[in-house]
């Protein structure tokens, strides 16, 4: 009964935990008297790497930058990370699980950051849009499979 156990799939998350932060207002307090309306950039990245046998970091990072007049009025990165222990499960569906899931469960702690600090800052909240982690794995895999593709092309030229 206990092999039974020891070969059967396993998801737990181990600990969510902030990675890292920053606020900067290079501009301020000068440029909190502007008029106008603020632009707000983005951006978002992900990392996975393997801690120990089974065990995995997911990392979900925010870069905010808001700009008024072309001055930077705020710039957040926020890096939410979160240990997984994932066992017995085929490579494939662990890309995915690291790739989607993963991420999926990260989110909304680094949404919930990025909001506060803003606010604590004296701005109103940003609030980070809902991500299709799903749709982003699936065109970065099609996208490998595009630059695959056209090395494996270009390396048989000669």
């Amino acid at each position: 009964m206990a092999d039974d156990n020891a070969n059967a799939p396993l998801f737990q998350i181990q600990r969510m935990y902030l990675k890292d932060l920053s606020l900067e207002q290079p501009n301020s307090p000068q440029v909190l008297l502007e008029q106008g309306q603020p632009q707000v950039e983005i951006n978002l990245t992900l990392g996975a790497e393997t801690i120990s046998e089974a065990i995995y970091e997911v990392t979900v990072m925010a870069t905010v930058q808001t700009k008024i007049n072309d001055k930077t009025l705020f710039l957040v990165e926020a890096k939410q990370g979160g240990i997984f222990e994932i066992r017995n499960i085929p490579d494939e569906q662990l890309k995915q699980i690291l790739g989607i899931a993963c991420p999926g469960i990260v989110y909304p702690y680094l949404r919930a950051i990025v909001s506060d600090v803003c606010t604590r800052a004296g701005f109103p909240p940003v609030v980070l849009s809902e991500v299709n982690f799903q749709s982003m794995y699936e065109s970065q895999q099609a996208e490998l499979a595009r630059l695959t593709e056209t090395t494996n092309v270009s390396g048989t030229i000669n």
